[in-house]
C-alpha cells in the first residue's frame, strides 16, 4: 500500500477529496489523555483505497472537514468505541456505519476482548510487530518505526472485515452483529448522563437525598468547568474533596479554605460557582431529589443473580458467545431486582435486543419460577456443560 502522510490543510482537504469516493474507510487513533478532559488526538490512520494516509493533528490543527468526509461513510476499525468517542468529544459527528472487527470477531467465538495482532495472525496469517505500543505520539518527526506500527494497525482492517462478515453470514449471525454495531454510532452511547454524574462520585452511596442532591449540583459544574478548561475532573475538584463540599455546605467563597485541598487558585477562578451549586442543591425541593441509589443485593439475590448468571453462561457456551456479549451482570441484577411475572417482562428487564431476547429470555424466566434446575451433564464423558431439568412446577414454599 501507498502510505502518505498528511501535514497541512491542502493535503487533508485532498484526503477528504478521496474519502467522498470510497464507501468505507479503515479508521485508527493513537491518543494522549492523562492532562485533558477529552482524549487529545495524535496521530489519526486511514486506509482509503489503496491507500494508508496517516494524519497528524499537531500539524493539521482543524479536523473537522476530516470528521465531516466520515460521516457519509462506514468506518472499519478494532475495538473502535475508544476512536469513535473521541470524535463525538472534540467534533460532535460520527460516522453513519460502523464495523467493529473485535465485536465481529466475538460473534465468531473469538471471546469478548482479542487483540488486533491475534485476529490478524489467525485470519491473515500474519504476525504484527507491537514494538510501539507504549510509544510517546507526542513527538516528532514520527520515526520509521512508529510508521510502520501505525500502518500495521489499519492495512488489515478490510480482508479482516471482509471474512468476519462471510463467517457472520454463514453463521446467520449477521443481523444480530448489525444489531450491536448500529449501537457505535449512536451518539447518546457517548455523551455522560449530566443528571447521573455524581453517581460517579465516590462516597455518594452513602449520602442521603439531600447530600445527593448537592452532590448532583457540584458534580454537573464539576463537569462544566473541566470540559471548558480541557482537563480532568480531578484538575477541577478531586472525588474527596467533592464529598467534603457536601458536608461543609459552603455559604461564601471564604467557607471552601477549609478544604486543603481545595488550592486558593481553585477559590479564587471558580470558588462563587461551587458556593452557587451547593446552594442550588440545597434549594432542590423534597420530591425532586435524586433518590438514593440501589444498595447490593443482599446474599439471597445475589445467590440468585449467580444462578442466573450461571444459566446465561451454559447459553452463550451452547453458541458459542461470550456470556459478557449475550448479557450483562448489571442486566441480570435488575431481573432478580424487579423479579419479572412474565418471559416478555425478563426482556424488558434486561433490556434485550430481539436475538438476546430469544435465547434467554424464556429460559431465565423458566428458572425464576422454578420449572427448570440446573446441572452439570457428561461430566463423566469429559465434556461437562451446564444443563437445564424440567422440575414439574415451582418449589414449595
Amino acid at each position: 500500500m501507498n502510505v502518505v502522510l498528511i501535514e497541512d490543510a491542502a493535503g487533508l482537504a485532498a484526503l477528504c477529496e478521496r474519502i467522498g469516493r470510497v464507501e468505507r474507510v479503515a479508521l485508527d487513533t493513537e491518543f494522549h489523555n492523562e492532562r485533558s478532559y477529552a482524549a487529545r488526538l495524535m496521530v489519526v490512520q486511514l486506509v482509503v483505497g489503496d491507500e494508508v494516509a496517516i494524519v497528524d493533528p499537531l500539524r493539521v490543527r482543524d479536523l473537522h472537514p476530516l470528521a465531516d468526509a466520515l460521516a457519509t461513510k462506514t468506518v472499519v476499525g478494532h475495538a473502535l468505541q475508544s476512536d469513535l468517542k473521541i470524535f463525538v468529544d472534540r467534533f460532535d459527528r460520527l460516522p453513519v456505519a460502523a464495523f467493529d472487527t473485535q465485536l465481529a470477531a466475538a460473534f465468531c467465538g473469538y471471546g469478548m476482548s482479542i487483540s488486533l495482532a491475534d485476529l490478524v495472525a489467525d485470519i491473515v496469517g500474519i504476525r504484527l510487530r507491537k514494538s510501539q505500543t507504549v510509544s510517546d505520539w507526542s513527538i516528532r518527526p514520527l520515526s520509521p518505526q512508529q510508521i510502520d506500527y501505525l500502518v500495521d494497525d489499519v492495512r488489515h482492517l478490510f480482508p479482516l472485515q471482509d471474512e468476519l462478515t462471510a463467517r457472520l453470514e454463514r453463521s446467520g449471525r449477521l443481523s444480530w452483529f448489525e444489531d450491536d454495531a448500529r449501537h457505535l454510532v449512536d451518539l447518546a452511547r457517548y455523551r455522560p448522563d449530566a443528571e447521573r454524574l455524581y453517581l460517579r462520585v465516590p462516597g455518594a452511596m452513602r449520602m442521603n437525598r439531600r447530600e445527593l442532591g448537592i452532590l448532583r449540583e457540584v458534580a454537573q459544574l464539576r463537569d462544566t468547568l473541566a470540559r471548558e478548561r480541557d482537563v480532568p475532573l480531578k484538575y477541577i475538584i478531586p472525588d474527596d474533596v467533592m464529598a467534603g463540599i457536601v458536608s461543609l455546605r459552603p455559604t461564601d467563597r471564604e467557607d471552601l479554605a477549609q478544604l486543603r485541598r481545595l488550592d486558593a487558585g481553585a477559590r479564587k477562578a471558580y470558588g462563587d460557582r461551587i458556593v452557587a451549586a451547593v446552594a442550588a442543591g440545597v434549594a432542590v425541593p423534597d420530591a425532586d431529589l435524586p433518590k438514593k441509589p440501589a444498595r447490593p443485593a443482599g446474599a439471597d439475590r445475589e445467590a440468585i443473580v449467580s444462578c442466573l448468571a450461571v444459566l446465561a453462561g451454559g447459553i452463550a457456551a451452547e453458541h458459542e458467545l461470550p456470556a459478557g456479549l449475550l448479557v450483562t451482570r448489571a442486566a441480570l441484577e435488575r431481573v432478580a431486582r424487579e423479579l419479572p411475572t412474565s418471559s416478555e417482562d425478563v426482556a424488558r428487564a434486561l433490556g434485550a435486543s430481539a436475538w438476546r431476547a430469544s435465547l434467554v429470555a424464556e429460559p431465565l424466566f423458566e428458572l425464576l419460577t422454578g420449572t427448570v434446575a440446573l446441572t452439570v451433564a457428561d461430566a463423566q464423558r469429559g465434556t461437562p456443560r451446564v444443563a437445564r431439568v424440567r422440575t414439574g412446577g415451582p418449589p414449595p414454599e
